[in-house]
This record gives structure tokens, sequence and C-alpha cells, in this order.
């Protein structure tokens, strides 16, 4: 009975999981990528070196402020669905998570140094990662996850091969 019901619980959340790890690990990539290019401004790299300089605790407020100003983004997603606009809904909600990570991987990436200095932020940020690197490592050595890892690599190469065969002269 024990075991029945632990296969139920991983034939649900293994799925959801999978999916987690792998839409956050596909969206930090590209987010971290376009994030770089946008840092590539001048006026973006000035405020970055600007933010570099912060004390501790004025690296942590501005870490914490994304959070708070996508807030407008969220009640607009409220007002849309209180008005059935669903699909205008899920757009702002989709937008500002999209915005929202990629703001704040890139402050994190900024920041992470001084935040460090703060012994509660150390203590927490080592804990999280290292059980969010747990969970990716269960997740990532499931036959499943593993099978899928190789079909996505599969079609990858076959794209490739195409895309090579329509520029091969």
């Amino acid at each position: 009975m024990k075991q029945q019901i632990k296969r139920g619980l991983e034939l649900v959340f293994v799925p959801i999981a999978a999916a987690v790890v792998f839409v956050e690990q596909v969206l930090i990539k590209y987010l971290n990528v376009a994030m770089a290019a946008f840092a590539r401004l001048p006026w973006v790299a000035r405020l970055e070196a600007w933010l570099v300089t912060l004390p501790p605790y004025g690296a942590l407020a501005t870490f914490a402020a994304p959070s708070i100003l996508i807030l407008p983004v969220k009640f607009s997603a409220v007002w849309f669905g209180y008005h059935r606009h669903y699909a205008l809904a899920f757009a702002s909600v989709l937008a500002g998570k999209v915005i929202g990570t990629a703001i704040l991987a890139r402050l994190y990436r900024i920041l992470r140094p001084n935040l460090m200095t703060i012994g509660w932020f150390a203590w927490a940020d080592t804990h999280f990662f290292y059980w969010r690197d747990k969970a990716y490592a269960f997740v990532k050595a499931l036959p499943a996850w593993k099978m899928a890892a190789k079909l996505a690599d599969d079609v990858r190469a076959w794209l490739a091969g195409l895309v090579a065969g329509l520029f091969a002269r």
C-alpha cells in the first residue's frame, strides 16, 4: 500500500518538477543572454557600476525592488481576469514573470558579492541553492528526464543538419 502511494505521488509530482526545472533552466539561460546584451548599453553599464558600490543593505533594498515594481503588472492581471479578459490576464502574468525574473537574475549577479556579506542572506542563499541543486539532480537522474534530454538532443542535431543542408552550396 505504501509503495502504491509513493508511486502515485511520483506519477503526479515528477512531471511537474521536471517541467519546472526545464522551464527555469531555459528561461534563465536565455534571459541571462538577453540581459547581458541589454547591459552593454552605456547608461545600463553606468547604472550597474553604481549598483556595485552600494552598501549591503542598500543592495538588499535594490534586490527587493523589482518584486515591488512588478505589482502593477500583477494588479492589471487581476483586473483583466475580473473583466473576463483571460488571455490578457495570462499575458500580464507571463510578462510580469519574465520581466521580473530577468531583472532579478541580473541584479542577483551584480549584487551577490555585497549581499553575501549579510549573514542571514548568505545562510539562506547557500541553503536554497543546496536544496535546489539536490532537486535538480533528482529530476535529472530520472529515466523520463534522460529520455527527454536524448530526444531533445536528437531533434537539435536533426535540425542543425537540416539547416546546414539548406545552406550548403
